[in-house]
């Protein structure tokens, strides 16, 4: 049973990364921008979450986090600030750079989470905590310039909606407790990402794609993204914490940024030198070493979309 919980989750991580490498083929190749991929994907994966709920559990299950003021408020928040805020600053890193680099600097949310929670608490990081944040500024420095000083090997905008995406996520993992605990996963993030979805069609309204490029690709695309790179993830990784303690979980999720490192560089040729490569595993080993730290009360395990 812990062998099958840990090829569930590494099954998770492997979609979710080839889900970014599916969107930077989509942002090379077609007219997309990330506001249309974003909402496109959202109101999709959102509606299928829903439906499937209420197809297995039940409308009541699907639907009764709505008959709650406060907890309404709290999923409308979560929606916007939260999934929406997540996912598209995740897409437009990719559009500004590749997957490879945008994954990896989202896989920085751990350290904002100690931040924020030692912040909250008002006590200094643990030593070893202290330790992991060096080793991902080093290799946050090494991945973004290569080793010198005078130069960026991405984009500023890619660096700057990668960081963005990265306290996103962190927010994204911290704001939602009370729900998730109260509602259960499939729902918060179901009805998340309708709400992210939906507000996002106001400015990118997903009618407006022009669906004839690209014959039967684009769309092929697509359906990768929101359900091999949303959907089914998702159910993975939340079956597979019956199995794997949620720590070990995270640490195995490190397959996320590494399939689309591998994928990137073999496949889409993205250009990452040996020091780039060598500061995208010290981000790895870093967030690794915070997963094994003892957790913080406030704390919470990561059930993510992304």
């Amino acid at each position: 049973m812990k062998n099958k919980g840990v090829i569930m989750v590494l099954s998770a991580a492997v979609c979710w990364g080839l889900s970014g490498i599916a969107a930077q083929i989509v942002f090379q190749h077609f007219a997309a921008s990330p506001g249309l991929l974003v909402s496109l994907r959202l109101l999709s994966a959102g509606i299928l979450m829903v439906l499937l709920q209420t197809v297995v559990q039940g409308a009541q299950s699907a639907f009764s986090i709505w008959s709650h003021k406060k907890d309404r408020l709290t999923l409308l928040v979560f929606g916007i600030a939260g999934m929406l805020g997540v996912q598209y600053t995740f897409f437009a890193a990719i559009h500004y750079g590749n997957a490879a680099t945008a994954t990896l600097i989202q896989y920085l949310g751990p350290v904002f989470i100690i931040l924020f929670v030692s912040l909250r608490l008002k006590k200094m990081p643990r030593g070893a905590e202290l330790a992991a944040f060096a080793i991902a500024l080093a290799g946050m420095f090494f991945m973004t310039t290569g080793g010198s000083l005078h130069s960026l090997k991405i984009t500023a905008n890619a660096f700057v909606w990668g960081i963005l995406s990265a306290v996103a996520a962190a927010f994204y993992t911290l704001y939602p407790a009370k729900l998730l605990k109260t509602w259960g996963a499939v729902p918060v993030v179901g009805w998340s990402m309708i709400i992210g979805g939906a507000g996002l069609s106001f400015v990118y309204p997903p009618w407006s794609f022009d669906w004839s490029q690209g014959s039967f690709q684009l769309p092929g695309l697509l359906m990768f993204i929101v359900l091999i790179g949303t959907i089914v993830p998702f159910y993975l990784f939340l079956d597979s914490l019956r199995l794997v303690p949620p720590a070990r979980a995270s640490i195995l999720s490190s397959a996320e940024p590494l399939t689309a490192v591998l994928v990137g560089t073999v496949f889409l040729h993205t250009p990452l030198d040996l020091v780039q490569l060598l500061g995208g595993v010290g981000i790895i080993v870093a967030v690794i070493l915070l997963s094994r730290q003892p957790t913080r009360q406030d704390t919470v395990s990561s059930k993510r979309a992304a």
